[in-house]
């Protein structure tokens, strides 16, 4: 075995404060597996403004205590540069997660902060607003959002302005993110950290506050059959009680899927956009003879939805049909503050509030970048992430969109109407715009950047037999945005395309965008776009 390589893993285990990740590790040292320990120490773990996101496992490679450790040491460091003090932690129910976020309050703990801890696995929403309401510099969820059962993640929130950036709450950006970075890149060994013992478990009270702000959304409840599924995750106790709260009657829970499970044994991904993953909850839902099926992601700060089509059939909204129900009806109801979405989402809330008078921006992909608008009134992405409250939690919010979504079917259905209503109205006023998302999973994130190298040096012509009418590169952007890696391509007959890297998965994803004077013409078009651009792409 290479020396340096077993130099470093003897090194790790020296210091490694979990006994089952150091064992696991000698395990392979003692067989001489050099393949599986290459892969456990291919580099740090990288924390950026996703936070830690990876696979459970031994090693710097992966997520486990050690990593989490020196993360909230380089964290600890970073807030005592800048004076900062208090530190809120809240936690999933995915394996490790409760480990990491004691191993966490014991570090910042030693490090001298004040530190709260959620008493119990609750939804990220929650976390964001303790951080808020606790006027904490820092927030920790420890949580691997909707990713595959063997990960793990780690998002970091800073509550006041820092680094020059009016956070209020909301999810680390760059130069932040790299400032922490440098930070756990000083941390050379774990053990030399002074670990506390002292920290705060919040009670109630302040998972009583968020669900009567939550609950104020839903003023007229109606008497709708809603069915709900948690996919495994942490949404249901808390959503129920904002639901109750409000007047709704019982929601119909997916029985398989109510309760936390960190397995999530009915679903490949527990992420409610992934084919099959709503299977259980449509099955109830016919059961049940329902008016609509809610679902949010394991840490419940997304939310999804199906509805009855024109026929009776039952079909899942769009992310970007999410984001126009919601724009359109804030605005009817409430035309103040600013909209907004991310780069990648349908062009059709730009439109819905250029026709009520109300201000727009667009931003990157991604909620932390949402979460920096001021006044915001309503932002969304197409990944199906919505802001509806910001005032009580400046991020996306699964809970309150939600309630917010039951709250617009009841009123429709008070006048006879139901939400396919409220959509034909928008496209009738502004066309019909269709959107879809091509995912190609890889090894090896190196593939995307290859890809996209490719593409900027020999940049296509056609695709799909369509023209390539201009390209933008958002890695140079001209719009006044942020660089991020991707590209935007415009083809003949309006039609737009994003190709970029997930942030959190390692995924291709390629958004398209047409728009036409009917939902017929737009199915053709995606039709015939489809495959050409997965032969394009690789897939």
């Amino acid at each position: 075995m290479n020396s340096t390589l077993r130099a470093e893993v003897e090194a790790w285990i020296a210091d490694d404060p979990d006994p089952k990740t150091a064992a696991e590790l000698q395990t392979l040292l003692d067989a001489g597996d050099e393949v599986t320990l290459k892969k456990y120490f291919n580099g740090f773990l990288q924390f950026g403004t996703a936070g830690l996101r990876g696979p459970n496992g031994p090693g710097p490679s992966c997520m486990n205590r050690a990593v989490v450790g020196r993360t909230a040491a380089g964290i600890a460091a970073y807030m005592k540069a800048r004076g900062m003090t208090r530190v809120v932690i809240g936690r999933d129910a995915r394996h490790g997660s409760a480990d990491y976020a004691i191993e966490s309050a014991e570090i910042f703990s030693g490090a001298g902060m004040e530190v709260f801890m959620l008493p119990r696995p609750l939804p990220t929403p929650v976390l964001a607003y303790a951080t808020t309401a606790l006027r904490a510099d820092v927030g920790v969820m420890v949580t691997a959002s909707h990713n595959p059962p063997q990960d793990n993640g780690y998002k970091v929130y800073i509550g006041p302005d820092a680094d020059g950036i009016a956070y209020a709450s909301s999810q680390i950006i760059n130069p932040t993110d790299g400032f922490i970075a440098a930070e756990i890149d000083l941390i050379t060994s774990l053990k030399s950290q002074p670990r506390g013992k002292s920290w705060a478990v919040l009670d109630e009270t302040l998972i009583h506050e968020y669900v009567q702000r939550t609950a104020a959304l839903g003023r007229k409840p109606g008497s709708l059959k809603i069915v709900y599924t948690a996919m495994h995750g942490v949404g249901t106790e808390t959503l129920a009680r904002v639901f109750k709260t409000a007047g709704f009657p019982d929601l119909i829970l997916v029985a398989e899927q109510a309760d936390p499970d960190p397995d999530f044994p009915t679903v490949a991904f527990p992420n409610p956009e992934e084919p099959g993953a709503i299977d259980l909850a449509l099955a109830t839902a016919r059961a049940h003879n329902a008016d609509l099926v809610i679902a949010n992601d394991p840490d419940a700060d997304r939310c999804a939805a199906a509805i009855k089509d024109r026929s009776g059939k039952w079909r899942m909204l769009r992310g970007d049909e999410l984001g126009v129900i919601f724009g359109e009806w804030i605005a009817r109801t409430s035309p103040q503050g600013t909209f907004g979405n991310s780069i990648v989402s349908s062009s059709i809330l730009r439109k819905i509030s250029a026709h009520y008078g109300i201000d727009f921006k667009e931003v990157l992909t991604g909620f932390k970048w949402l979460a920096k608008i001021e006044d915001l009134a309503f932002g969304y992405e197409e990944a199906i992430g919505y802001a509806v409250d910001s005032e009580t939690v400046n991020d996306k919010d699964g809970i309150s969109a939600a309630l917010y979504l039951a709250q617009i079917a009841t009123d429709l259905a008070a006048v006879g109407k139901d939400l396919n209503d409220l959509l034909d109205e928008v496209w009738a006023r502004h066309g019909f715009h269709a959107t879809e998302q091509i995912s190609i999973r890889v090894a090896d994130m190196g593939a995307i950047t290859e890809l996209l190298a490719n593409l900027r040096s020999n940049p296509p012509q056609e695709i799909a037999g369509r023209r390539v009418e201009s390209i933008d590169d958002l890695a140079s952007p001209s719009d006044g945005l942020p660089p991020t890696d991707g590209l935007r391509l415009w083809l003949s007959g309006g039609v737009r395309i994003i190709i970029r890297p997930s942030g959190t998965e390692a995924k291709l994803k390629c958004y398209i965008e047409v728009i036409t004077p009917d939902q017929l013409s737009a199915e053709k078009e995606l039709n015939y776009l489809r495959a050409p651009l997965k032969a394009f792409l690789g897939a």
